[in-house]
């Protein structure tokens, strides 16, 4: 593909989304939308808590999957087969657990942010570091995946184009910039399309980049299959019986894969990364009752498991393509770009899978910033109990802020990692989900009482114990605790709270 018709395929996507959140603050400002909520934040933060539940479900497999399912999944088969799918199947262990545990306790509070709960059940040390934790968490996770929009971005259109900084610069400045540069134009777009209408646009922009990538999917895999030669359910039975395709780890109890520890990972990491994270569970809260939300999120997880099937068996007729062509393919990340962009399955296949990326990407990326923003003026700033005047402009403030500190966060990253995307992601989270998830752990399953303002420093230790023990059990035994790292640190700060606590029988459990 020409570079300048990526260019054009960037911009076109782009003001679709801006025509989508001119649609939504149009409604917004209707007079019965004014009638169901007078308030411009909560509007931002819930959308009046009245979507629909089958809106944000759809929605929510783009929020969910992003960029790293898009390029990365596909890319991991070779060196992991379909592994991945055991901590799939493990995910719906921990759906079934927020939709009869948290999302009661949720609505029965009537929260705004979740992190609220820390509040009533510890006090406000744990609410902040529970905010804290969020916010690192998700502000490095959806860097990492936009990241991920810019290296296509510079390794097909703006080298190929002759921009080449680093021929100025050297070779890390030069990355470094690229990065910058790209990273400004992705952000600003999703600033300026998210800035007015929050949640209430972000919906809606879920909705349709949802499935502009389940498109682009089933039409690159329509595509390849064609070039390959198979015919209908052939291309099932191709991808089946491909050595590439299995699924069970069994063998070998060290590896990071061995199925026990990741359906285990795979069910503790739905509980914090959707049930605990406030990106997740805020399109869960705007929904207009408990039993719709628990429809969404039952609905998303059956949904999800299929979809993470179709980017397994892409995964798998990439490698395939590659093979029987010849593609030099650098590294897995660089699979789907590099079949799609320079192999000889025409423009079409280009396009689509620019335009899934680029869903893919502002999916999550745009949720994240929304909830940033959100949980830094609920839980951090307070802005629930200010004049409603104050409290919009403080978000707006907020808003670029968050926007600021991702572009920061990308432009690092870019200069400085070389691992995958998407183990980067999980091994970040694994060590700031942890904490949050003891917490919660902690305040639904016992009755004590833990010391308020022990908590902050609880959390920073269970991480330096949780790396510790990872370290020393690869080095002794080579045991790899893999995506496992996630409950044993929630187990970790568990355990800190419970040492730190007193017994109190009239502490209520929520």
């Amino acid at each position: 593909m020409h570079p300048t018709t990526a260019l054009w395929v960037f911009a076109a996507y782009a003001c679709l989304l801006f025509c989508l959140a001119a649609w939504t603050n149009r409604k917004k400002r209707a007079p019965e939308a004014v009638a169901l909520d007078g308030s411009g934040n909560s509007r931002f933060f819930l959308a009046g808590r009245n979507n629909a539940w089958y809106l944000v479900a759809f929605g929510m497999i783009g929020a969910s999957l992003s960029g790293v399912t898009f390029m990365s999944i596909p890319g991991w088969v070779r060196d992991s087969s379909w592994s991945y799918l055991q901590m799939v199947w493990g995910y719906l262990g921990g759906y079934a657990f927020i939709m009869w545990v948290l999302m009661p306790l949720y609505y029965r509070l009537g929260l705004t942010s979740i992190y609220g709960y820390f509040r009533l059940r510890f006090g406000p040390h744990a609410h902040k570091t529970g905010a804290w934790f969020f916010i690192v968490s998700r502000l490095v996770g959806s860097s990492l995946r936009l990241y991920l929009v810019a290296m296509v971005l510079d390794l097909f259109v703006l080298r190929p184009m002759g921009w080449d900084l680093r021929a100025i610069f050297g070779e890390t400045a030069g990355q470094t910039l690229h990065i910058a540069i790209l990273s400004a134009l992705i952000l600003l777009v999703i600033y300026a399309y998210t800035r007015r209408g929050g949640l209430a646009t972000v919906v809606w922009t879920d909705v349709l980049q949802t499935a502009a990538m389940l498109v682009a999917v089933v039409w690159a895999g329509i595509a390849i299959s064609d070039a390959l030669g198979f015919r209908g359910w052939e291309m099932v039975h191709q991808v089946a019986s491909s050595p590439l395709s299995e699924v069970w780890v069994w063998s070998d109890w060290r590896a990071p894969n061995h199925a026990v520890k990741q359906l285990l990972a795979g069910a503790f990491i739905a509980i914090a990364m959707t049930g605990m994270d406030q990106d997740m569970m805020q399109k869960n809260l705007s929904c207009r009752s408990l039993r719709e939300a628990q429809w969404n999120m039952g609905s998303f997880a059956i949904v999800l498991v299929g979809v993470n099937v179709l980017f397994l068996g892409i995964g798998t007729l990439l490698w395939m393509y590659a093979d029987a062509t010849e593609l030099l393919v650098v590294r897995g990340d660089a699979l789907f770009p590099t079949v799609a962009l320079e192999g000889t399955l025409g423009m079409g296949i280009g396009i689509v899978f620019l335009i899934g990326l680029m869903a893919a990407a502002f999916s999550s990326a745009d949720s994240a910033l929304t909830a940033l923003t959100t949980s830094a003026c609920v839980d951090l700033l307070d802005t629930e109990h200010m004049p409603e005047s104050q409290a919009v402009r403080i978000r707006k403030r907020m808003h670029l802020v968050f926007s600021l500190l991702t572009l920061g966060v990308m432009t690092v990253f870019g200069a400085l990692s070389d691992a995958r995307v998407v183990s980067a992601i999980f091994g970040v989270a694994g060590y700031t989900y942890g904490p949050i998830l003891g917490l919660f752990f902690f305040g639904l399953f016992t009755r004590r009482a833990a010391r308020d303002r022990a908590i902050p420093l609880l959390a920073l230790l269970a991480p330096v114990a949780c790396y510790a023990l990872q370290w020393a059990a690869q080095a002794w035994v080579g045991f790899n605790l893999g995506f496992a790292l996630l409950p044993v640190n929630g187990g970790l700060m568990f355990l800190g709270l419970w040492v730190l606590s007193r017994p109190n029988p009239a502490q209520p459990v929520h």
